[in-house]
Parts: C-alpha cells; sequence; structure tokens
C-alpha cells in the first residue's frame, strides 16, 4: 500500500499540501517524471503558477506530457535550466520549493544533481520563499555522488538560523543508512 508512510515523495506532497494554496506560485526544482509538477500545479490550481526546471529533455518532456494528460498545464512554465539558476527568472516569492534529488528515474544515471548546483539552489530558494513558505528535499545517497550531495547539504540546512527557519529530516530508523529521506525546511512568519 502507498501511504505518506512509505512513500518518501507522498509524504512531501502531504506536507506541501498543508502550506499550498490556490493562487500561490511554486517551484519543481526537479522536474523529473513531472509527478511533483503536477501536484503542486492542481494544488495551486489555473490562478497560481508553478515554475518547474530540470536540465534534461527527456524530463521536461516526461512532466509536459504528464501535464497534459492531466489537463493542468496551464500556469505551468517548464525551464530547461538547473535549479541554480532560480533567481534569475522568478522575480516574485514563492510559497512552496520541491527538490527531487539524484537521477531522473529510468533515464541516464550519469546525469545526477550535483552538491554545488544542489547548494545553489536552496539558498536561491531560501531567498524566493515566502514567509509560512515550505521546502522540501528529497535526498537519495546511495548512487555515485550522492552521500556527498547528502552531506553538503545536511551541513547547509543545518547552520540555519533557527530564529528564522524550521528545519526537520524525516527518515525510517529501520532502513539502511542509505534510504532515502526528507529534509523539510519552513520560514517562520515574522512577528
Amino acid at each position: 500500500m502507498n501511504n505518506i508512510f512509505s512513500n518518501l515523495n507522498l509524504f512531501a506532497h502531504y506536507l506541501v499540501q498543508e502550506i499550498l494554496k490556490p493562487g500561490d506560485w511554486a517551484i519543481d526544482a526537479t522536474a523529473g517524471n513531472g509527478k511533483d509538477t503536477l501536484f503542486l500545479a492542481k494544488t495551486v490550481t489555473n490562478s497560481g503558477q508553478v515554475f518547474a526546471f530540470d536540465i534534461q529533455d527527456q524530463a521536461l518532456e516526461m512532466t509536459r506530457n504528464l501535464l497534459v494528460a492531466n489537463n493542468a498545464l496551464t500556469g505551468v512554465q517548464l525551464i530547461k535550466s538547473g535549479h541554480e539558476n532560480m533567481e534569475s527568472i522568478i522575480s516574485g516569492k514563492v510559497k512552496a520549493v520541491m527538490f527531487n534529488l539524484g537521477y531522473l528515474p529510468g533515464g541516464d544515471h550519469e546525469v545526477i544533481t550535483k552538491p554545488e548546483t544542489t547548494l545553489a539552489g536552496i539558498r536561491q530558494a531560501l531567498n524566493l520563499l515566502d514567509q509560512g513558505g515550505i521546502i522540501t528535499i528529497t535526498i537519495y545517497s546511495a548512487h555515485e555522488g550522492g552521500k556527498e550531495e547528502k552531506e553538503a547539504v545536511e551541513e547547509l540546512v543545518e547552520n540555519l538560523d533557527s530564529r528564522k527557519w524550521n528545519v526537520l529530516k524525516w527518515s525510517f530508523l529501520n532502513k539502511s543508512t542509505n534510504a532515502p529521506f526528507i529534509v523539510v525546511i519552513y520560514r517562520k512568519e515574522e512577528g
């Protein structure tokens, strides 16, 4: 059975759905197969805006096809660029950003997210995030380069100012230390 206790992506959706509302702006920092983009598009509805980033044509095509099949392309911008460029493309505040690190399932496993660009993307997401907004980062570390990326992300988020940010880690304690997990960053409301 697929539920939030067995599927990390469903858990990420559950958390984002608590924050994101129709009309909001959201970012899928790693469009991949399009499932997060579709979720975000359905959540913000046609009155919102979703920016979906990926460096692979295959990923953007899969995402476009999924959106079209679900009549959810309105309000979605598919952007062939790395998430480290989001601030140069997006000019307003966003309420949610979703990262799904690693590689495209079914794609070229040589094309992976990398610590340098991932950290730049997370920093930009922090700058773009509105008060009361959420960032989810699903981290896979079993592949080549994954451990280094995991450690870099953890170091960055562990040092965020706790007066401004709440940072949580959702992981399975009874699975391999290489099992995927989620980091959640919530920007506190000021005042």
